[in-house]
């Protein structure tokens, strides 16, 4: 992932957040932690890359 700079953050809009957690229970923990502070669009399923 790049560096953010100011121009990335210059005016409001769609903010993408990567989550990566030990098992699916956990990352759909921490979505319903940002759900109850944010109005976001939940993921119904995780994945995975190969060999990690």
């Amino acid at each position: 992932m790049g560096e953010i700079t100011d121009a990335h953050v210059a005016e409001p809009g769609l903010a993408v957040v990567e989550v990566t957690a030990a098992d699916d229970e956990t990352a759909f923990t921490i979505q319903e932690l940002l759900a109850a502070q944010r109005a976001i669009a939940p993921a119904d399923r995780t994945t995975r890359e190969p060999g990690s």
